[in-house]
């Protein structure tokens, strides 16, 4: 295998590990200030427990998220120094302003938060989880348009042969972008919802801190339901933005060869990228593919045999990754319709509970295929119809790249199963214990 290869794997890995990390501190960053919010409003001790449960696994998740992060950004510099020379006065800049901007704010009060439930009065402890939300979404907001401009490259110009900032506010606004973090964001609290619901299911099938998790359980199960029907909605509308962006990826995620008109959609295809066509292609809906790139069933859509060989990216994972992102994202919104009629009898409902509890790792699945649909869709461009990928890998050797790539997997695996267990461990440990009069309250 040879460096671009090595290194693709390496950021790949790494990227992939992060991104197991920053759904949950996205969304549970969220839900924890709901919770605090209410119980300043209500009163309530059984929301302050609330946040003080969740609050500790979102720490351990957003102390490995931050660890797994920084490790991200070394490698634009180690592995892709050509793509940060050529375009690092746009990308650069944007990471800039999401370290300035939102890490920092995110960092200074989520310690302040952690540290402060006796030294804070309850609103401004409240606000001090708000600001570490708003700050984490605000990071993903300049992340994603730093990807987003990999994926609709629009406000610079090619001067001194390379890439350079020509206007801001274009870059900011891209419309990919608006587009890209909403699914993202909707994708990172349908995680939250089901791994909150998961959790609290645990313990409710138990039959242990019954009032606490079925508190908890229906705030995420609202959290899970709205973003669920938000991803379905907004994912119509994606198809149509990469379809005018990127129609090789439109083209490879339907395994679509042939350039037509009306273009069906089917059910079940099998994809033969070796012979350029498909084994198999069942239950045609017609014009569907048609309307969903460009809201008109007569539209005629682009095939992959009109793209040169070159320019086309991996048809079969690019495929798969889109069908399993779309079958589960259905999932989703199936399993938290029916939560919601079930949602005031859930200890009656042992066998939605134990679907609930093995949910858990659906939406990593599906944030994971999203990601992978995203970025190997994009291929062969590391920055679409500007600079290809195999043009910003660094003047490294193999050798090089085998080592800290083999460092990377033996590290990350140590970690993730670090951060796992002590998760996992406080999962199933639960809340801590009520106050007296509250039990005896409920006695």
């Amino acid at each position: 295998m040879d460096a671009l290869l090595l290194s693709r794997l390496q950021f790949a890995a790494a990227t992939f590990f992060h991104f197991l990390f920053v759904p949950l501190t996205l969304g549970l960053s969220v839900l924890i200030a709901i919770m605090e919010s209410k119980y300043v409003r209500t009163g309530d001790e059984d929301y302050r427990r609330m946040a003080r449960f969740w609050g500790k696994i979102f720490l351990i998740n957003f102390a490995i998220g931050v660890v797994t992060g920084i490790t991200l950004e070394f490698q634009f510099g180690t592995n892709w120094a050509q793509y940060s020379r050529y375009v690092g006065d746009i990308f650069g800049s944007l990471l800039a302003i999401e370290a300035t901007a939102a890490f920092f704010l995110e960092s200074t009060f989520i310690a302040v938060w952690a540290l402060g439930w006796n030294r804070l009065s309850a609103k401004a402890h409240a606000v001090t989880i708000w600001l570490v939300a708003i700050a984490s979404n605000l990071s993903a907001v300049w992340i994603l348009i730093a990807n987003s401009w990999m994926q609709r490259p629009v406000g610079y110009v090619i001067r001194n042969g390379r890439a350079e900032l020509d206007d801001f506010v274009a870059v900011v606004t891209n419309s990919y972008a608006i587009h890209q973090f909403v699914h993202t964001i909707s994708a990172a609290y349908i995680l939250t919802g089901f791994f909150v619901m998961g959790v609290s299911a645990y313990h409710l099938l138990r039959k242990q801190h019954t009032v606490f998790f079925g508190k908890s359980f229906r705030m995420a199960l609202n959290m899970a339901l709205i973003f669920s029907i938000i991803a379905v909605v907004q994912g119509h509308m994606n198809g149509a933005k990469v379809a005018s962006a990127q129609p090789t990826k439109l083209a490879a995620m339907e395994s679509f060869w042939e350039t037509r008109q009306s273009a069906p959609q089917y059910l079940l295809v099998i994809p033969d990228e070796k012979n350029q066509r498909n084994h198999l292609e069942w239950g045609a809906i017609p014009g569907a593919l048609s309307l969903l790139a460009y809201h008109s069933t007569e539209a005629t859509v682009k095939g992959l045999k009109d793209f040169p060989e070159e320019d086309r990216p991996p048809v079969t994972l690019t495929f798969v990754s889109f069908r399993i992102m779309v079958g589960l994202g259905v999932l989703f919104l199936v399993l938290t319709l029916i939560g919601w009629f079930k949602r005031n009898r859930l200890e009656e409902s042992p066998r939605f509970l134990r679907i609930m509890l093995y949910s858990i790792p659906l939406p990593y699945i599906a944030s994971e295929a999203g990601w992978t649909l995203a970025e190997v869709g994009r291929q062969p461009w590391v920055v679409y119809g500007v600079m290809r990928t195999s043009d910003a890998v660094s003047p490294i050797a193999a050798s090089q790249v085998m080592v800290s790539l083999a460092a990377f997997v033996v590290v990350y695996s140590l970690l993730g199963a670090a951060a796992f267990f002590l998760i996992a461990r406080h999962a199933r440990r639960g809340p801590e214990p009520a106050p007296v009069a509250i039990v005896e309250r409920r006695d």
